[in-house]
């Protein structure tokens, strides 16, 4: 396989992102910017987006409204169809309370979600010719 292919989204968690008490955001709203991720790395290596097959996911660290992080998607294999990930989400700053405007600059990025991920791309959809 060529040199690894990655995707960095960095985003800030909204208000409208906080679904339980306290602003705690759904582990659900992570996992669909892994999918982002994911799909971003399928249209650079295959020109397609693909479809995700199966995402195993392990919830580390709450995540907050306020907290912004950086969710990464990485190529790990590449198979006739199927394309392998490794997924990671960062908090990077995250509020100091939430019902204050003051936030910290994580000194060191905490991570809070890691998930293995596979795809798949249909060999009929593969528009990128590698040689």
């Amino acid at each position: 396989m060529p040199e690894p292919i990655e995707s960095l989204i960095r985003l800030r968690m909204s208000t409208a992102d906080g679904h339980y008490a306290g602003g705690l955001v759904d582990g659900a709203r992570v996992l669909q910017l892994f999918g982002d991720a994911v799909t971003e790395v399928l249209i650079r290596h295959d020109g397609d987006e693909g479809l995700m097959r199966a995402m195993q996911s392990e919830f580390l660290v709450p995540v907050r409204s306020g907290d912004y992080l950086e969710v990464r998607a990485k190529l790990v294999s590449v198979g006739t169809t199927s394309r392998r990930f490794e997924c990671t989400a960062h908090k990077i700053i995250e509020l100091v309370d939430p019902a204050d405007s003051a936030a910290n600059l994580l000194a060191e990025p905490i991570l809070v979600v890691k998930a293995t991920a596979v795809a798949m791309v249909p060999a009929a959809k593969q528009r990128v010719v590698r040689r």
